[in-house]
């Protein structure tokens, strides 16, 4: 696992471009943090030093029973998120992970979350066109 991988891109914009390009994605606040909606169910929370935590992170839905193994296998990457952690969420530490895993965490996240009416459309590499889909909102 790539540890300390850092990126000049701005961490919001970096989570936005991954979350934004699969299907149905929609971004608005929530409790005051850019979150990303796939029909009206959240899969993936932003996290801007969250009650002074000292993480820039976001919050995902994790298969189940992979919560566990993931902060076990690298804490220095991976926690138990408060609110959605005793859910089986993983909080996920940005600046200590590549953009290629944090793209495929996100994701999986969608796949966990999106109905499976739409998982067809992600399969297949398709998307919305850009004019269809909803501006993020801040």
């Amino acid at each position: 696992m790539p540890n300390a991988i850092l990126t000049p891109e701005d961490p919001i914009q970096r989570v936005r471009r991954m979350a934004l390009a699969l299907p149905e994605t929609t971004e608005k606040l929530s409790h005051g943090e850019p979150t990303f909606f796939v029909r009206k169910k959240v899969f993936v929370m932003f996290s801007n030093n969250h009650h002074n935590d000292g993480r820039i992170a976001i919050w995902i839905p994790a298969p189940t029973g992979h919560q566990s193994a993931m902060i076990a296998e690298a804490p220095e990457i991976y926690f138990k998120p408060p609110y959605v952690g005793v859910k089986g969420w993983v909080g996920v530490q940005l600046a200590q992970i590549s953009n290629e895993i944090l793209a495929t965490l996100i994701r999986q996240a969608w796949k966990l979350i999106a109905p499976r009416s739409i998982h067809a459309a992600a399969q297949s590499g398709a998307q919305q066109p850009a004019a269809l889909r909803p501006k993020p909102r801040l």
